[in-house]
């Protein structure tokens, strides 16, 4: 069979593009570099390369000229852009910007090595929030916005962000989103790509700004209300503190609760919430099990800390609360160890390990719609086996589901406990322990962040062996981009005609 003809020259462009925007994005971080260094920053120790001011500067140029580079090489390429090409696009542009978006971690010395650069910086695009730092107050400010900010960048995609910008170069985009965009369908709230990823932007930084100023009414400082707004909305869960949000007030924790709720919801359903269709929010399937799985597994964390553990009801509702958000909507934020927690309870906690957000939510995970498809349609096998030549449509939103969302849905599936299998195997193969593997592989596929085991709330993944990180780093990958946009790749049929 002939080999297809891929548009190369216009993937490099517009990853060339990208790479462009993420350097003048790096260098957002210099004014917080300046204003928090102890002692002022002057003229000879930037040249000298001894200010933190340093490694971000340098790795914002190097990005940029790099993505000069691809630009001009790539000026004649024709600008026809096929699903190949889109599905091309979107992986190698997250590993390109997280390969670029390591070196200023790396050139800091503030990591042993590339590898936890990289570690750090890919799990902050897939919004893991997966970390090696064993001190993270004592990193600079500049390196632990830019840290967080990949936190939100990624939050919405990369992609879905040059949308509103990609037809200046010719070319539609609606091919970009439906392979970056994440669930087995996505709401289209305007017909438009550009305008719809105006909108969901225009939510996104909303509603980042209003948990910003609920935070600093809590008394939490501008610096850190920005980061943890970013890490909440994008469902990251990197924070500026080594215990997380562990040691802030349970007004902070309540405020960061309902917005990590928020984010683990559709967007396409905030959009309809602010034009007041709020008919269409109360009647979504996939929101009313979201929030009921949240309820559920909460009551239920609750009466078993008040009862096993003699908690105070307050804090074992709380706790519980924040944990069980913090996990179904793969945020990974950190208010308790619930590793303390008796063996049961914990367990639901693994168990939503594998529920994730919404749908067209910044959350990572299988997501809530699949899991309610794959139960509405082993329900309906029963009456199917009852009356074999009955037509019984899996329905949703009292819609009916066509047979072939149903077959990629279960496929999905498949496809995801294979990996976690396969994440486990490797891991205990590399020497962890099973139930480390286990976490390790089910968080990192999961975009989740804290596990089991050696990986719990309160540790990191420092002690991970390199070749382990850069596997964890690929799991978080592939979950980010929900397996198939990757793993496609890899199929010998993606390059053949």
């Amino acid at each position: 069979m002939r080999r297809q003809s891929i548009n190369f020259k216009m993937v490099f462009r517009i990853i060339g593009f990208l790479l462009i925007m993420e350097g003048l994005t790096i260098f957002t971080a210099l004014p917080f570099s300046w204003f928090y260094h102890p002692d002022g920053i002057t003229d000879f120790q930037i040249m000298q390369g001894t200010s933190e001011f340093y490694p971000i500067i340098l790795a914002g140029l190097i990005t940029i000229f790099v993505g000069l580079i691809g630009i001009l090489y790539t000026r004649k390429a024709p600008k026809n852009i096929s699903k190949k090409e889109a599905y091309l696009i979107v992986s190698f542009s997250w590993i390109a910007i997280s390969l670029f978006g390591s070196l200023p971690f790396y050139l800091s010395g503030y990591f042993a090595s590339f590898t936890d650069s990289f570690f750090e910086t890919i799990s902050g695009f897939t919004t893991t929030g997966a970390s090696i730092l064993n001190d993270i107050e004592s990193i600079p400010h500049g390196l632990l916005f830019w840290r967080s900010l990949t936190h939100w960048i990624g939050g919405m995609g990369i992609i879905v962000l040059s949308l509103a910008i990609l037809p200046l170069l010719g070319i539609g985009g609606m091919q970009l989103f439906s392979a970056e965009a994440p669930g087995p369908t996505s709401d289209k709230i305007h017909p438009k790509v550009k305008e719809m990823a105006k909108r969901l932007w225009g939510i996104y930084v909303i509603l980042t700004v209003a948990e910003i100023i609920l935070l600093m009414v809590g008394h939490m400082s501008f610096f850190d209300a920005v980061c943890h707004a970013f890490a909440t909305m994008a469902t990251g869960g990197f924070s500026t503190q080594n215990t997380s949000v562990a040691g802030y007030s349970p007004f902070i924790q309540y405020i960061i609760i309902i917005f990590m709720v928020l984010a683990g919801t559709n967007f396409s359903l905030h959009y309809f919430m602010l034009k007041r269709k709020f008919s269409k929010v109360k009647s979504n399937e996939e929101y009313q099990l979201y929030i009921g799985i949240i309820v559920a597994v909460t009551l239920i964390i609750t009466t078993g800390l008040v009862l096993k553990m003699n908690m105070g009801l307050e804090q074992a509702f709380r706790d519980s609360l924040f944990q069980v958000v913090s996990i179904i909507t793969t945020t990974g934020f950190v208010s308790s160890d619930y590793l303390l927690w008796p063996a049961g309870l914990w367990f639901l906690l693994l168990i939503l390990f594998f529920v994730g957000g919404s749908a067209g939510s910044t959350g990572g995970g299988v997501k809530v719609v699949r899991i309610l498809i794959l139960i509405k349609n082993s329900l309906l096998e029963f009456r199917r086996l009852l009356h074999p030549h009955a037509i019984l449509p899996v329905r949703l939103n009292h819609r009916p589901v066509t047979q072939n969302i149903v077959f990629l849905v279960s496929s999905f599936f498949l496809f995801y406990i294979t990996t976690f299998v396969v994440g486990i195997i490797i891991m205990t193969a590399i020497g962890l322990d099973f139930m480390s593997a286990v976490g390790a592989s089910a968080s990192a596929l999961g975009n989740i962040g804290p596990a089991i085991g050696s990986l719990g709330p309160v540790d990191n993944y420092a002690h991970i062996p390199d070749i382990g990180k850069w596997v964890l780093g690929f799991l978080m990958l592939l979950g980010r981009l929900e397996l198939f946009t990757v793993l496609i790749i890899f199929s010998p049929t993606f390059w053949k005609k």
